[in-house]
């Protein structure tokens, strides 16, 4: 049986699919709410998590992958922006200066075990001025992306250096998620 994506995000399921790995989406539609003073790692590993455990809870017999992802500078996360002020604001935060995306995978598999990981990435942007700022916000682009931007489309102007997983960035580690999957010898 084929893997259980517990996602609706169309980046996750592109990278699964250009790496081969066969999945089925059943979304889980959780809070994903932060809690106040809650660390960035302990925040995502919490909702990936609790994703793989819903969706595992509806499909019992299954392999379910969830992940979470955000993006940290200053010790301050940096989730999908609200509106368009926030999305320029966030962007401001990150020109011309490196940043973090981190994003846990939780495997759970049948017997309820949820095994979950997480993968760090540097990000370096050049500095951006007002006017990119306000284009790329125009281009709709950072409206649904942690840190309002996404490294794969657009923003890769911006992008001067990355140290690490460049799908982690774009929204799943898939070396990562393969190393899961073949300990759990489900491929």
């Amino acid at each position: 049986m084929p893997l259980v994506l517990a996602s609706a995000s169309p980046r996750r399921a592109e990278l699964l699919r250009a790496a081969g790995i066969e999945f089925e989406v059943l979304p889980a539609h959780i809070d994903e709410s932060a809690r106040a003073g809650e660390a960035a790692d302990a925040y995502v590993r919490r909702i990936s998590d609790a994703k793989a455990r819903t969706v595992a809870a509806r499909a019992p017999d299954r392999t379910v992958l969830a992940a979470d992802t955000t993006v940290v500078v200053d010790d301050m996360m940096l989730a999908k922006p609200v509106d368009d002020d926030d999305a320029k604001r966030m962007l401001r935060m990150l020109s011309g200066r490196s940043h973090e995306v981190l994003t846990a995978v939780s495997v759970g598999h049948p017997g309820g075990t949820v095994l979950t990981e997480i993968e760090r990435t540097r990000v370096e942007f050049a500095p951006m001025t007002e006017f990119e700022i306000e284009w790329y916000v125009d281009t709709g682009e950072p409206r649904d992306k942690a840190g309002a931007y996404a490294i794969q489309g657009y923003a890769s102007r911006f992008v001067t250096r990355i140290d690490g997983s460049y799908s982690n960035v774009v929204g799943l580690p898939i070396a990562l998620v393969y190393e899961i999957l073949k300990g759990l010898t489900t491929l």
